[in-house]
């Protein structure tokens, strides 16, 4: 073998060296490790930022729920509260007409008595 095909075989061989030692699975060095933790980390905490994003969906429609319930509660209360007001207002005019029947019914016999006079 002429010495040029010698220098390009062993050329050869070192070179297809070099890349599988390259391809050879390394362990992981700590700035990887410290970057897969640091990962596993952030997709924890999205986790569970979602899960309480879900949590305070679920709380606010339970809210809104929770109050529109009020509203219409509050709004059936009045509703009582102003019949009641109307009822005892018309017993109370009543009462009040009957007063001033009386009074006027008085003032009658008075003048009429003072007629008698």
């Amino acid at each position: 073998m002429k010495p040029a095909n010698v220098l390009y075989a062993a050329l050869a061989i070192a070179i297809l060296a070099a890349v599988l030692s390259g391809c050879q699975r390394r362990e992981a060095g700590s700035a990887e490790q410290a970057g897969r933790k640091i990962d596993e980390a952030t997709q924890q905490a999205n986790a569970e930022l979602k899960q309480a994003g879900a949590e305070l969906k679920q709380t606010g429609a339970e809210l809104k729920d929770a109050a529109h319930e009020a509203g219409r509660e509050l709004k059936e209360a009045a509703a009582i509260t102003r019949d009641k007001i109307n009822d005892a207002t018309e017993v109370a005019g009543q009462k009040l007409e009957k007063a001033g029947e009386k009074m006027q019914e008085s003032a009658r016999e008075a003048k009429e008595e003072a007629k008698k006079k």
